[in-house]
């Protein structure tokens, strides 16, 4: 059966809706159908500003037969899609002012405290390449200091998620769009509004289309499920413990969930080629509600040592990486022609800090995982004398295909990966 041909930017819509597809086999030309070869290289920058401590993150031992460390183990199903680098850093002096650098890499120069002279942040660079591609040039989400233009004006960040929901899914007069977004937040879904169509182009479409379809819409009820669940949080009290009175109110101890929820949204932008261009920020300095922790995450990433708080920073860790292995997941399962969505994103998960006791910014963690790149397992480079992380914005560009000699303070590339 000759199946019809849809237009790239096809989109549901009804009023107050307007939800964009998945790329299916069914928008490509007929050609391009058949042989299903596409590439559409993105790139995904997660920042920690609180770090990962060291010993429960870098393996022992280099290049892919390496023994995962305590946080890697969680990640052991994508060992093959996943380099990680140590003796990597911008060489910045100790501080939490050298956050503002994590992804501009500029010259150790221009980042003292008290006096920034910022640059150009990688994600910046390739919007100004490819965004005009996508209906969002750049995506900068969940707040702190990541994005930068080329004048080194900090950009600044969207800190919640259901204003992105909105951007994504919602499209109307600002009363549809709240009527719509509070019809979500009671627990009923866009996808109702538009089930008609959804339910004629399953008809339309071939069985591999289908299959992308149905694992475009779940993604998206997810994404409804926990917006409501954000919303009933939000309602519900908080339980009484007994612990010292912070100087400031806790906020967003659903620190688990609200970095799925981040994830989810980076998901379906990029699923939907909204955006080929996301930085997302996970600033967690508060107590989460994890079993076994009584400390905030700020609290217990300064440790100084001291084996319970050392033990209470792990298990708030390991579950900030689980979820990080979901949103890899969610990459690998959704089929791009003949790849994948995690084969054509690059995702970059990093921290400014390579030892947040002491707030000192060498040997940073780094992990790049996905976009087609000879990942290598682990990469060591000297932990003293660090290679520049820029070294490694250059590749990522070129992964891009930006062809520029250097970027922030580079001093060549990494040509291993």
């Amino acid at each position: 059966m000759l199946l019809k041909r849809f237009d790239r930017r096809m989109l549901l819509r009804n009023c107050g809706v307007s939800i964009s597809l998945p790329m299916l086999e069914a928008m490509l030309p007929r050609c391009q159908a058949a042989t299903l070869d596409t590439r559409i290289p993105r790139v995904v920058l997660v920042g920690q500003p609180l770090g990962l401590y060291g010993p429960n993150f870098f393996p022992e031992g280099p290049g892919t037969e390496f023994s995962p460390s305590r946080y890697l183990k969680l990640l052991d199903a994508h060992r093959d899609h996943f380099t990680v680098f140590s003796g990597m850093s911008h060489r910045y002096p100790a501080g939490h002012f050298a956050e503002v650098g994590l992804f501009t890499g500029v010259s150790p120069d221009q980042i003292r405290e008290n006096d920034i002279r910022n640059g150009i942040s990688l994600d910046q660079e390739v919007a100004a390449h490819v965004g005009q591609q996508t209906r969002f040039p750049s995506l900068i989400l969940g707040g702190g200091n990541a994005a930068w233009n080329r004048r080194g004006v900090r950009i600044p960040s969207e800190t919640r998620a259901t204003q992105v929901f909105r951007q994504l899914f919602l499209a109307g007069t600002p009363e549809e769009e709240a009527r719509e977004l509070k019809r979500v937040q009671d627990g009923q879904s866009l996808l109702d509004e538009v089930g008609d169509q959804i339910r004629s182009l399953h008809r339309k479409v071939g069985s591999a289309d289908r299959d992308r379809l149905d694992l475009f819409l779940s993604s998206v009820r997810e994404a409804e499920q926990m917006l409501q669940q954000d919303e009933l949080w939000r309602k519900t009290p908080r339980p009484m413990v007994d612990y010292p009175t912070p100087s400031t109110d806790f906020k967003g101890a659903q620190l688990v969930e609200r970095s799925r929820q981040w994830y989810n949204l980076v998901h379906l932008a990029l699923q939907t080629d909204s955006t080929r261009v996301v930085s997302l920020w996970l600033s967690t300095q508060e107590r989460p509600e994890i079993a076994g922790v009584n400390l905030g995450h700020h609290d217990a990433s300064h440790h100084g040592q001291d084996p319970a708080k050392l033990e209470q920073l792990a298990i708030i860790e390991e579950a900030e990486m689980r979820v990080f292995a979901e949103f890899l997941d969610r990459l690998k399962a959704t089929s791009e022609a003949e790849s994948c969505l995690l084969d054509n994103t690059a995702v970059l998960y990093a921290s400014n800090l390579g030892n947040s006791s002491s707030h000192d910014n060498n040997n940073l963690p780094v992990l790049l995982a996905g976009g087609r790149f000879r990942h290598q397992g682990h990469l060591a480079f000297d932990t003293k004398d660090n290679t520049r992380l820029s070294n490694l914005f250059v590749r990522m560009l070129q992964h891009m295909d930006i062809e520029l000699p250097a970027f922030g303070s580079s001093s060549g590339t990494i040509d291993e990966v």
